[in-house]
Order: C-alpha cells, then sequence, then structure tokens
C-alpha cells in the first residue's frame, strides 16, 4: 500500500461525495498514479487532503484540483451552504437577498451557478449576474440593490491554476460602513464554523429553479454611477494605452473612459479578451515584472500620454507613463498614484472628509490631508479595514487598490480609479506637464517621499517566525545611521491603528523619518518589509536637481534594504 489507509479512506469518501464528474476523474488518475509508485502524486494527494481550504476574511482562494484543501465544486458547494446558514441562522434574516458574479477563470461561470442553486434552494433571493464581469460591478450591486451578501468567483491576479471565492456583507447583515466591504471579524469565522457544520455534498440541495439572472442594467447603472465623477469640463485631450490582462476589464473600462469623453483610447490586442490561460504573462499582475511590455511598446509606438493597466477581475489599477527623470517609461508605484489621485480629488473635486491609507502605504497622503485641513486614518492592511475608516472620502493601499468613490463602490475599484488617472492625465498635459511633473510638484510642497519594498520568500515558513522574533530582540539601534526613535510592535496594538484589531508586524522610525514595516504576506510564503524614505526639495529646484534627489532616494532604499537583510538573517 502506497498510502496510509486514513488517507486513502479519506480519498473515497471524497470520490462518492464530488458532485463533479471532472475532478473525480482527476482523483482517480492521482491515485492510480500513487499506487504505481509515483511520489509527486502521493505528495499532491497528500497535500490536497491534509486540510480544508480556510474560509477567512478574503473568503477562499486557491489551486483548482480536487481534495477539501483546493477549490472546486465540492468545496464552492460547502461554502454556498455555509454562508446561506449564516445569513439566515447567525444574522436572522428571513429570505436573504444575495448577489453572485463571476470573472473568466476556468470554472468560475460554474462555481457560481452551483452557488446561486444551492442558496436558493436554502431560502436566500439570489441574483446571479447573467455574463462574466468585474469585481467592482457585484461590490457596487450589494450596495446599489441593497443586498444582505455578495459573491465573486475570482482569483483577482493569482496564476491560471487558481479560483476563489470573495464575499461581503451589506444590507441587513453589516452596519452601515460595512456594507458592501469585504467581511472581518467576526463574520469570517462564524461563516467558517457554519461551513464546517454543513454535511455530504450530496445532501446538501439544489434549486432547480428560481435564480433570478441580472442582465445589463446593473452595469448601465454601475457606469452611470461612475461616469458621474470626472469633471465635464476638464480637459480630454490625452491619449491613452489600456490593458486588461486578459482579464474581464476590457468592456467596461472602454465603455467607461468613452462615456467620459475620453475618446482616444488604444487596447493592447492581445490582452483585450477575458483568457483564463493568460497566455502572454507569465504572471496576471500588473506589478509584476514584463507584465505590462507589449502595453509599454504600444505606449511607445503611439506616443501615448499614459497606460492604464487592469488586473484581472478590476479591482485594482496601474499607471505608466513617461518619466523625464529616466528619460524612459515606467509605472507609477502603488503609492505615487495613491498621493496623486487623492491630491487630484480633493484639488479638482473639492473632496472634504477623511483620506485613508493602509499602514504599509506612504503616509504622503496624510501630508496631503494636513494641508488641505482635513484628516487622515491609518488602517489595518487591506480595504476590507481600509473602506471602514469612519468619515472616508477616499482610500488607497500601497499595492495599486484605490477607493474614489466609497458610497458608489466601498471596495477598491479599478475601473473608476482610471478615470481619474485619465483626468490627471489630461489635465497634466493641458498645463503643459505629466504625472511626473505633478509628482515633482508634490514633491516640493510636501517633500519626496519615496517608498520601496523587500520581499524575502522562504520555502521553511518557520523561517518568517524567527526573523520576527529577531527583529523584536535585537532591533536595529539606527535606520541609514540614523537613531530609531519608534519601535512598535503591531501585534500589541499600534498608535497608528488605534481601536483596531492587532496584526503581526512592526514599525520602525528614525529621526530622519525614515520609516520601515515588516509584517508576513497574508497570501504567500514571504516576509515582506515596506520601506520609506523622505526627502527635501531644495526650493526653486531645477528638473536636474529634482531628478538628483529622486536618485539619491533610490539609493537610500537599496541600502535600507541591505541592512535589512542583515538584520533579519535573510543573507
Amino acid at each position: 500500500m502506497s498510502m496510509g489507509p486514513s488517507l486513502r479512506a479519506r480519498v473515497q469518501d471524497w470520490l462518492r461525495d464530488d458532485p463533479d464528474p471532472a475532478t473525480r476523474a482527476a482523483l482517480e488518475n492521482l491515485l492510480e498514479q500513487a499506487e504505481a509508485g509515483a511520489a509527486a502524486a502521493r505528495e499532491e494527494i497528500a497535500d490536497a487532503f491534509c486540510a480544508d481550504l480556510q474560509f477567512g476574511t478574503a473568503g477562499l482562494r486557491g489551486a483548482m484540483a480536487p481534495g477539501p484543501n483546493r477549490m472546486n465544486l465540492a468545496v464552492v458547494s460547502r461554502a454556498a451552504r455555509g454562508l446561506a446558514d449564516h445569513l439566515r441562522l447567525d444574522v436572522g434574516l428571513e429570505r436573504p437577498r444575495v448577489v453572485i458574479g463571476y470573472d473568466a477563470r476556468h470554472g468560475s461561470h460554474d462555481f457560481a451557478r452551483r452557488s446561486a442553486e444551492i442558496m436558493t434552494a436554502a431560502g436566500c433571493r439570489v441574483q446571479l449576474l447573467e455574463r462574466f464581469g468585474p469585481t467592482p460591478l457585484v461590490a457596487f450591486a450589494v450596495r446599489h440593490l441593497e443586498a444582505d451578501a455578495g459573491i465573486v468567483v475570482t482569483a483577482s491576479h493569482n496564476p491560471p491554476a487558481d479560483n476563489g471565492y470573495k464575499v461581503y456583507l451589506g444590507g441587513r447583515a453589516a452596519e452601515p460602513e460595512g456594507r458592501g466591504v469585504q467581511i472581518v471579524p467576526p463574520s469570517d469565522a462564524q461563516i467558517a464554523a457554519r461551513i464546517s457544520a454543513v454535511g455530504p455534498v450530496r445532501d446538501i440541495p439544489v434549486a432547480e429553479s428560481g435564480v433570478e439572472l441580472l442582465g445589463d442594467q446593473l452595469r448601465e447603472d454601475y457606469l452611470a454611477a461612475i461616469t458621474a465623477l470626472p469633471d465635464p469640463q476638464s480637459p480630454r485631450e490625452v491619449r491613452i494605452v489600456h490593458t486588461a490582462m486578459h482579464g474581464v476589464g476590457t468592456e467596461t473600462a472602454l465603455a467607461a473612459l468613452d462615456r467620459a469623453g475620453f475618446t482616444d483610447v488604444h487596447t493592447v490586442a492581445k490582452q483585450a479578451d477575458p483568457d483564463p490561460d493568460f497566455p502572454t504573462v507569465a504572471f496576471p499582475n500588473p506589478e509584476e515584472p514584463g507584465a505590462i511590455d507589449l502595453a509599454l511598446d504600444l505606449a511607445r509606438t503611439l506616443e501615448a500620454d499614459v497606460v492604464i493597466a487592469h488586473d484581472p477581475d478590476a479591482d485594482r489599477c496601474a499607471a505608466a507613463v513617461h518619466d523625464a527623470h529616466r528619460g524612459a517609461w515606467r509605472m507609477l508605484t502603488g503609492d505615487e498614484l495613491g498621493v496623486l489621485l487623492g491630491d487630484h480629488l480633493v484639488r479638482r473635486h473639492g473632496y472634504r472628509g477623511v483620506l485613508a491609507r493602509s499602514i504599509v502605504s506612504s503616509r504622503w497622503l496624510a501630508s496631503v490631508a494636513e494641508r488641505s485641513g482635513m484628516e487622515a486614518a491609518a488602517t489595518l492592511t487591506g480595504f476590507k479595514w481600509i473602506t471602514r475608516a469612519p468619515g472616508i472620502v477616499y482610500g488607497y493601499e500601497e499595492a495599486i487598490g484605490y477607493c474614489v468613490q466609497p458610497e458608489v463602490v466601498r471596495d477598491k475599484d479599478g475601473l473608476s480609479a482610471a478615470l481619474m488617472v485619465a483626468e490627471m492625465a489630461a489635465a497634466a498635459k493641458a498645463e503643459g506637464t505629466t504625472l511626473i511633473g505633478r509628482l515633482d510638484e508634490l514633491a516640493a510642497e510636501h517633500g519626496l517621499f519615496s517608498t520601496s519594498q523587500l520581499s524575502i520568500r522562504v520555502e521553511d515558513l518557520s523561517l518568517i517566525g524567527a526573523m520576527m522574533e529577531r527583529l523584536r530582540g535585537t532591533p536595529p539601534a539606527t535606520l541609514l545611521s540614523s537613531p530609531v526613535t519608534t519601535n512598535q510592535d503591531l501585534s500589541q496594538g499600534s498608535v497608528e491603528t488605534t481601536g483596531l484589531p492587532p496584526t503581526e508586524g512592526v514599525l520602525l522610525l528614525s529621526e530622519d523619518d525614515t520609516r520601515v514595516v515588516v509584517r508576513p504576506s497574508g497570501t504567500e510564503p514571504k516576509l515582506k518589509c515596506y520601506l520609506e524614505v523622505v526627502s527635501q526639495m531644495p526650493v526653486g529646484a531645477t528638473a536636474s536637481q529634482i531628478g538628483e534627489v529622486r536618485a539619491r532616494a533610490e539609493e537610500r532604499l537599496d541600502a535600507l534594504k541591505d541592512e535589512l537583510r542583515l538584520v533579519l538573517g535573510a543573507d
């Protein structure tokens, strides 16, 4: 026997209960290989059955394959029934209203349809989008339709083999500031407990009718809401290159830009149509090296003003421009675009209220808020926290997520953000400058806040804990020769996050305002270090001087990375 009897029994139980013939066949094939002595097959089975895929504040996400630790129809069926039971039994709702959407990945439509049928049978009123669409459309629908919950079947920017299950609460199931926002504790634990209590998949009732379909009217309502934001009197002369990264954003992005008056828009043809295999990119994330190379090539050919890139479910937005300081095109960092958007919304659109960011994002936005007589908020990482900031009018995180209309979509929305990127680029062009030029102006006013990241990937997860322990036990006395004045253990609660739950991490701040936040990644086997240095611009600095300040800041960030590698023992 090549596998233990306990594992083999779990595999056989799964085979009897799996409603999907494709994953049953895949598991039977793996089982044959394992019993024939294939070590890789044994390892895959062992990992797929070592635990249940965990339902947390990001819902579910994982590789599509058979087994309880993978994404498949059986796991999704249990999740759908567990969410329905949470709404009915924990929240106490009569006929909860649920909106369900999905992207164009392999399996997404089947997962969404089965979820709709199961939740309908459980007594929910379910409205299923009749075709795939961007994640912000569902976040919008939860608020717009006053739904009690929303589900999006998507793995966002994960590799092609993955899929996921994102959950929003709203209506009667959430407090006002949490309507249309991703779940947070204790809801995640309550839903997870209900999922665990679901019996065999074959016993879950599945409705044969009663699922309502949401057609194009929802998209029209969404487009009307986000295209109301751009100022109709602002310039529109700007040449844009757009890529949807093989995702579902092209149709809605182009429609929104066109309706807002941005007509000189050119798509990257090879990446415009949804393709679940993502053939032109190694990793479908605009932040990854090489991901927007095709867009940059097109931008150079067309002499475009800006590149706008969406991740596959279009909830995140990136922008690239020509940087005169470097003499080349480059992507704006998430922090650079974050402060540009915040400043633009305050100056051009008169936003008044709270400007929110995650604690690992740049403090540049807080400086903009202070100079504008507004309040700044720093929250725990993730939009489930950012958009819960009381009084929020704008929020962002450094991982290219932006919320520019929290009363419309209370989550990151790459489509409404794209409209603001287009408006900013057109306004800058009309003023004889660029988005880089606008950043230089902000640097002259507030100082230059330069950010970077150091990610330390590990194979042994215990190394992350060891590095965090080393950092806490022997923290650095200086950062770039400047004395450390603040050493905040975020797991004990943070001054920056008063009133919010503690989080695993350490924040260091030096006398010269250099800042480091070190925390484990929530989705990958990485320790992530978020770095920020602040530089003052000379009064009346020339373009050459500005370039020199930027170059020195990048050198300081590189030196800071080297220091941290030594402190963490990562060399």
